[in-house]
């Protein structure tokens, strides 16, 4: 299992946390420090589509141009990501070939502990 995100985040931090003390295997990649590739990118947003990668409560979002937040599409949404990892919801997590957004321990205990 690989897990994405910011290693400030409240969400990543809890994430985290649960992860150590479920003692489930994982690995840490923070978009801040590690980057974030287009490669990367694209293979979450075929896996589960990029409105859902797109955090729209955050600060990274309301500092858009309203015209921005109105007209996004894909490609513009790809780009914004890219070039501001920070509006991506967290975290993202790899598991197998499945891809999945935020953390929720309810649905964490039934996929990921053993």
């Amino acid at each position: 299992m690989k897990l994405y995100g910011i290693r400030n985040c409240d969400t990543v931090k809890k994430a985290r946390k649960w992860l150590d003390e479920n003692n489930v295997a994982h690995e840490f990649h923070d978009f801040k420090k590690d980057g974030l590739n287009e490669t990367l990118l694209a293979r979450w947003e075929q896996a589960i589509g990029w409105e859902e990668l797109i955090n729209r409560r955050g600060t990274t979002w309301r500092k858009l141009p309203e015209e921005l937040r109105d007209t996004i599409g894909a490609q513009t949404a790809h780009e914004i990501m890219l070039n501001n990892p920070s509006i991506i919801k967290r975290p993202v997590v790899e598991s197998g070939d499945s891809v999945s957004v935020g953390f929720q321990a309810d649905d964490w205990e039934q996929r990921f502990k053993n």
